[in-house]
């Protein structure tokens, strides 16, 4: 088979994968001359696909051959798709190929599971320590890690990777254990607790070392030896949405306990997509993608907004997300006694749950009303959606009326459809 054909074949495989994002990591560049590429910067032309997403990562699978069965992936080994596999050589070429064309500022590389997880593992790791070491490969390397595979190999790929994840899958055991029953949930959280500890061995390693007095020799540049980096980037995940029963309130409680435990960088969600030759245990319909986007908004107010994972979706409220209002502004609706909040009195944890209100306009506001009173006017310069803020707040020159937040809400219009991604 031909490259281009492998290509094909393989990039496309890759694309339910939503984990890809490059942030983070050790700032690195060859503008010295040495070595190829940048992890930093503008300059990089970026890809877009039809359905508007950046792209600007080589993403692709080692291979689409994989020994496991799991019901809801393409790739499974009973299904009838096109196979294709990279050499090692193949994938390293690529990456610089269209690294020098401006293409992409650095890879993701899956595989599916060939042979064993060790022996898998084992090529993805060469990958990157070919570029890293053979050709001074200076761009983003994101590899997705087997669980099942050593750790000795997990510890290796943190060397050369900016960012190491490992997809929990599903939400719960029991979803795992009936879709993909060769999979084991708690391999796949002891692999995330090693990665915990490298990375925080890492971080800690680099503090010591910048406590430790530089010496310096009489007419030589003072410099620190650098500690070794571990996945800079850290590690992340993802769990498919809608391939098992498991409503919004337990996907929350899931990654919740992930952010805790784990210390991951990022959750990804991604909707379950139906696939041909499906089993009788999957849904036959993919859940709506707006779903998975107030997934998104919710885990972004767990993130950066203080709120808890039950409150945002519980039993008590049927486990789901709103689906025609995001999750701040269904939680201000639910929660009528907290408003109007005092924007020139109110803590900043509270302003941070005032819809409309995100977190740097939160900060202006604070740093704003040490000076003065904080009017509507105020609110406009600050560019936020003052129509959405108005009915939740108070300010000396607006008292919102009675049940406004909710006839603000009402008189929202209703999302519109969101085509398929692929």
């Amino acid at each position: 088979m031909i490259l281009k054909d492998k290509l094909a074949i393989l990039a496309d495989a890759a694309k339910y994968d939503a984990s890809c994002a490059s942030s983070g990591g050790v700032k690195r560049n060859s503008l010295d001359g040495r070595g190829l590429g940048s992890n930093e910067g503008m300059g990089i032309c970026h890809s877009y696909a039809p359905d508007g997403r950046c792209i600007s990562l080589l993403k692709i699978l080692l291979t689409n051959f994989c020994q496991y069965d799991c019901l809801y992936c393409v790739n499974r080994a009973s299904s009838n798709v096109p196979r294709a596999r990279f050499t090692i050589d193949e994938v390293v070429q690529l990456t610089l190929d269209f690294y020098r064309r401006n293409c992409i500022e650095g890879l993701f590389l899956s595989s599916g599971i060939i042979r064993s997880p060790d022996y898998t593992m084992e090529q993805v790791v060469e990958v990157a320590r070919r570029l890293r070491e053979e050709h001074d490969f200076r761009g983003y390397i994101h590899l997705k890690t087997i669980p099942d595979a050593a750790p000795e190999l997990l510890q290796r790929a943190g060397r050369y990777a900016d960012r190491l994840s490992i997809n929990i899958e599903l939400p719960t055991e029991q979803g795992l254990g009936a879709l993909a029953p060769e999979k084991d949930g708690a391999a796949i959280r002891r692999s995330m607790a090693r990665l915990r500890v490298h990375i925080d061995d890492a971080k800690g390693e680099a503090r010591d070392a910048a406590r430790i007095p530089i010496a310096s020799v009489p007419g030589a540049k003072p410099a620190r030896a650098k500690a070794q980096a571990f996945a800079a980037a850290g590690q992340s995940t993802q769990m498919i949405v809608g391939a098992d029963g498991a409503d919004d309130a337990t996907i929350l409680s899931t990654s919740a306990q992930l952010y805790g435990a784990y210390r991951l960088k990022r959750v990804y969600y991604s909707a379950f997509s139906p696939i041909p030759d499906a089993a009788s245990a999957l849904p036959l319909q993919a859940p709506p993608l707006v779903r998975e986007h107030r997934l998104y908004q919710a885990d972004w107010l767990m993130r950066f907004y203080g709120f808890e994972a039950g409150e945002i979706a519980s039993e008590r409220s049927g486990g789901m997300l709103r689906l025609e209002v995001d999750p701040k502004l269904a939680w201000a609706l639910a929660h009528p006694e907290k408003f109007p909040v005092d924007v020139n009195r109110a803590p900043r944890e509270l302003l941070l749950r005032v819809p409309g209100l995100g977190v740097k306009a939160v900060d202006r506001l604070l740093l704003a009303r040490r000076v003065r009173r904080v009017r509507s006017e105020d609110l406009k310069r600050l560019h936020v959606p003052v129509a959405k803020v108005l009915p939740f707040v108070l300010l000396p020159d607006h008292r919102p009326a009675p049940q406004a937040a909710v006839t603000a809400a009402a008189a929202r219009p209703a999302p519109a459809l969101q085509g398929a991604l692929f």
